[in-house]
């Protein structure tokens, strides 16, 4: 533990982030998962330290795990020489999640322009496929653009940091 980490209020505001990713849409015991690994010391727990941290049982912690591995927010880890699973949250886990979405939309992309090839031209419903599919287009096309800048930025990020930390 570091000389300056306050405990107490890194798992309050550990608490506030997981309610506001909550408010946000997230499902709450996941929301609440995350933020513990995220700010845990290691960026790793056991599903019994998330049930003592969080007061949940280990039901709620597996399936919220499960939520946060399929989303690549969180990874499960087998700790060496035990048979125990750990959740650990990598440095790039917004990026992976971001790069899931757009592998997403590439697939609803191809969806949609099936149905809209069944809508009909000219009628309602193709016109508003067309503005769905035209949004989708957009923002995998933009989500390119921010991955490539997203890794020059973390290389620059992982240098200064590196400096900073002595690794």
């Amino acid at each position: 533990m570091s000389a300056d980490r306050d405990d107490d209020a890194v798992k309050q505001y550990a608490e506030q982030f997981g309610n506001l990713l909550a408010d946000t849409g997230w499902p709450r015991m996941a929301a609440r998962v995350f933020a513990a690994i995220l700010s845990s010391e290691e960026g790793r727990m056991t599903a019994a330290e998330l049930s003592d941290q969080l007061q949940a049982s280990p039901a709620a912690v597996s399936g919220a795990v499960n939520y946060l591995v399929q989303l690549r927010l969180a990874n499960r880890e087998r700790e060496p020489g035990s048979r125990r699973d750990v959740y650990v949250v990598q440095d790039d886990a917004w990026y992976q999640t971001m790069m899931s979405e757009d592998q997403a939309m590439v697939r609803w992309s191809a969806s949609l322009r099936k149905l809209l090839d069944a809508a009909g031209e000219g009628t309602a419903t193709h016109r508003r496929i067309r503005v769905s599919l035209a949004f989708i287009d957009f923002i995998s096309g933009e989500l390119q653009g921010l991955s490539d800048r997203w890794i020059k930025r973390k290389a620059e990020l992982d240098a200064q940091l590196n400096t900073e930390y002595g690794n």
